[in-house]
């Protein structure tokens, strides 16, 4: 499984951003597999921000961005995405997007069986 992010930038406080992961593989099928974004900011641990099923059904939010992150998928097109509303400075970090195929939805990264590449946000003043 590869997955490609893109959609990061420079943003302003209370600003936006979405992010875009795109899936690919020669036997991978999207639909299979649980998603979810994590995010790394300089010095310190990788940590969950959200997640969504397979089906999109069901979505899961850190704390930290409950009310201003909405996680989304399209599976016909194998992407996940991540609408980032009013930005916080403290929400700068490396996102990264991942796949996880077990059957339950998990906000730990290490059963996440692949990730993508990252792409960083700032958050200004």
């Amino acid at each position: 499984v590869q997955l490609q992010a893109s959609g990061g930038g420079l943003v302003q406080a209370g600003g936006s951003l979405r992010l875009s992961c795109v899936a690919s593989g020669r036997t991978f099928t999207f639909s299979n597999y649980n998603m979810g974004w994590f995010r790394q900011a300089p010095g310190k641990e990788r940590e969950f921000v959200a997640a969504i099923s397979w089906s999109g059904g069901s979505t899961y939010y850190a704390d930290s961005v409950q009310g201003r992150f909405t996680i989304s998928r399209d599976n016909a097109k194998n992407s996940v995405y991540l609408r980032m509303n009013s930005l916080k400075p403290e929400d700068t970090a490396v996102y990264y997007c991942a796949a996880d195929s077990s059957f339950v939805v998990t906000t730990t990264p290490t059963r996440y069986n692949s990730w993508g590449q990252g792409t960083l946000v700032t958050g200004l003043q």
